[in-house]
């Protein structure tokens, strides 16, 4: 199962969907790691330290960040971008099948859309 880091931003009704379907999530947040007001480049070195994948709506900033790491040679843990358009109702199956018949590595080194 995919443990996971959301972004400051990330809409919190999807994470109590998600615990409703996945009661056993293994989840934390900028927040919770005093991360709040931390720019992408932290935010993404913390979710690879602690083996998370990240969670955000960010994609303005995010993908810059995201591939600048990578090509400075950092192995980094997957990013999710969840557009605010989608339907929190189909946000959140796709994730919980993401989570749950997913592992880490396969997610490492790649920034990816919902819907995949």
């Amino acid at each position: 199962m995919l443990r996971l880091l959301l972004d400051q931003d990330f809409d919190h009704d999807i994470l109590r969907g998600l615990l409703k379907r996945i009661p056993a999530l293994d989840f934390t947040t900028a927040y919770h790691l005093g991360l709040s007001r931390a720019g992408d480049r932290k935010l993404l070195l913390r979710a690879s330290e602690e083996r998370r994948i990240l969670l955000t709506h960010d994609t303005r900033t995010m993908p810059d960040h995201y591939f600048a790491l990578l090509q400075k040679g950092e192995t980094l843990e997957g990013v999710f971008i969840v557009s605010r358009r989608l339907k929190i109702g189909f946000v959140i199956e796709n994730l919980e099948i993401l989570i749950i018949c997913s592992e880490h590595e396969e997610w490492q080194n790649t920034l990816n859309h919902l819907p995949l």
